[in-house]
């Protein structure tokens, strides 16, 4: 009916064109709106686009609404159009057609919502991507809920999605894993010396068992190894030194040994991460590792050749022997290296190359889901995509703020390297997939979340979670029972068309609101707003199932209730699954 209305409201406009203000038309077409009222007492549906006609071609708004008025009453498809406020229009539909949701969502049932909007166009997502140094923490859940729940709406909408994990497998942090790991197996050698700075927990001990099981573990020489220990023992000296003179340590021992080490944890870890976001009901259609850009000394490398093409453009240059990329049109307040003085290339370098791989793959856009703590990093990586070629607006960064979980009324700890913290795995386990994915999602995801495990697994309304879920195992029980005599299918509806049972009516208004809610949460990435709507949704059904006795009304009336309550639990059902939430069917 929307799509009708539409281009009754288009030909409205073009009739107001001439030759003076056709470009002033067209923008109007594309900003004015048509779309589900909030309430019952303004009709089904409204729109604003003689006030935003009336701004833009110096008009009166009520004036030009009471025109549009008219030309939609001579169509006779609605019961009531009215002129409201300052010139907004609301449209009341005839019965017949404000009850035809209902069938058009029990028809299509698990494709109601859905749309084409994105008409194919290919997205790539990167998120979590949390470095394989530990098994993730809660705060690491958020990102990955809500990369995950974005993935499904946008290919609900028709978008070509993949969902990209990046695994930093380079750098000096997967040096301090390996070198902690180490540690870990020769300790008795070495006194039980583990520097402040190496990771700590459970998870090293068992990653030095696994690697001792598959090969003895033995060097010759651990004098530079006590040699460190001896040296920082009693200075005061930085923690971060000292790892890293372990860490050059260790290497210069037997390289071979350190690389096996290294392979074998990060593959641990890795395998790890995957299991627990399996268990999360999140899944990666490409698990790319950093180290496949490859050796800054290799031509041929992805990280060399991006490097060579910013040189050779003129977009970095060198200076004090290290190379800097110019970073001053997107606005970043100073240049930043690349590669420095002493040849090893920066984490910046590794991203660089990385986004423009990303950009050889052929993805229209680039949603990089980022941790707040990543905000200063935006500019630089748009200044080198434009460098390299392309527009800064092909990327879109999402940026999600942390989590603070509370247990028993106290903040949980969430740091890897101490090892002591509340794992992704031991929430799952807590809690279950759902109900945590439920409340990661359940705020705008760049707004401070505290995470209330207690409320999360309470059994009352103020636990929403419990609330939508329960609505629709109500739902699933009334069906169930309905069914012991018939089935859902075909249902009469003549006592809500002919307005003889309007208990309903709010349901159904409700329900007809949920393809916009997808669209919305669709182009503005923000899954939170399905909650929202689940929630006022859920709580109209309670309230209409406190207040009536569905299975003690007439024939007629049950089976028109039956059927609109079953298009109910449908859009409940899509909205959750899209937010990869299992619906319950009994509590």
């Amino acid at each position: 009916m929307i799509v009708n209305i539409d281009k009754e409201i288009n030909s409205f406009l073009l009739s107001l064109a001439d030759h003076t203000n056709k470009e002033e038309i067209n923008k109007i077409i594309e900003k004015y709106s048509i779309s589900i009222t909030e309430t019952l007492k303004n009709g089904h549906i409204t729109t604003n686009v003689c006030m935003v006609a009336a701004s833009n071609l110096k008009l009166n708004p009520i004036e030009l609404a009471s025109k549009l008025v008219k030309k939609l009453n001579l169509l006779n498809l609605f019961e009531t159009v009215e002129t409201a406020g300052p010139g907004f229009i609301n449209i009341t539909l005839r019965r017949e057609d404000f009850v035809s949701i209902i069938n058009s969502i029990n028809d299509n049932e698990e494709k109601y919502g859905e749309s084409n909007i994105g008409n194919g166009k290919k997205i790539q997502i990167e998120f979590v991507s949390a470095n394989p140094t530990g098994p993730l923490h809660v705060g690491h859940g958020r990102g990955a809920a809500y990369g995950d729940a974005i993935g499904r709406i946008l290919k609900a909408t028709g978008y070509d999605v993949q969902k990209e994990y990046y695994i930093n497998d380079a750098g000096r942090q997967i040096d301090i894993l390996t070198a902690s790991v180490i540690l870990k197996s020769i300790s008795k050698e070495i006194g039980d010396y583990f520097p402040e700075n190496a990771y700590k927990g459970e998870y090293i001990n068992e990653i030095s068992k696994k690697f001792e099981e598959k090969a003895k573990v033995t060097y010759q020489n651990l004098d530079s190894v006590l040699n460190v220990q001896k040296s920082f023992l009693d200075s005061k000296v930085d923690d971060e030194k000292e790892i890293d003179a372990v860490i050059l340590s260790l290497k210069n021992l037997n390289i071979d040994f350190w690389d096996s080490v290294k392979k074998i944890s990060v593959n641990e870890i890795v395998y790890s991460i995957e299991n627990d976001l399996k268990k999360f009901n999140v899944s990666f259609n490409n698990w790319f590792r950093e180290s496949s850009l490859g050796n800054i000394n290799e031509n041929s490398s992805i990280i060399s050749s991006s490097i060579n093409k910013l040189k050779k453009d003129g977009h970095a240059y060198e200076k004090d022997n290290a190379i800097w990329l110019n970073t001053e049109s997107s606005g970043d307040d100073k240049h930043r290296v690349l590669v420095r003085d002493d040849g090893r290339p920066t984490y910046f370098a590794s991203d660089v190359a990385y986004h423009k791989d990303k950009i050889d793959r052929g993805f229209d856009t680039l949603i990089n889901v980022w941790g707040a703590d990543h905000h200063g990093y935006i500019k630089r990586i748009e200044a080198s995509i434009e460098a390299l070629g392309s527009k800064k607006e092909k990327m879109i960064v999402k940026l999600v703020q942390f989590a603070n979980l509370y247990k028993n009324g106290k903040k949980v700890k969430m740091s890897t390297r101490s090892g002591d913290f509340f794992t992704l795995g031991n929430l799952i386990d807590e809690i279950g997939s759902d109900a945590s994915r439920f409340y990661y999602l359940s705020k705008q995801a760049d707004q401070h979340l505290d995470f209330d495990l207690d409320l999360a697994q309470s059994d009352n309304k103020e636990n929403i979670f419990y609330y939508i879920q329960y609505a629709h195992a109500r739902i699933c029980s009334l069906l169930d029972k309905y069914n012991k005599n018939a089935g859902t299918k075909n249902l009469n509806l003549s006592s809500i068309e002919k307005n003889s049972y309007n208990q309903c009516d709010e349901l159904i208004h409700e329900i007809s609101k949920y393809p916009d809610v997808i669209t919305k949460a669709s182009n503005t990435l923000q899954p939170h707003l399905i909650i929202f709507y689940l929630r006022d949704l859920s709580q109209l059904f309670h309230s209409y199932y406190n207040d009536n006795h569905v299975l003690s009304e007439s024939n007629d009336n049950i089976e028109a209730i039956i059927s609109c309550l079953s298009s109910v639990g449908i859009v409940i059902s899509n909205g959750l699954n899209l937010l990869g939430i299992t619906p319950i069917k009994k509590m």
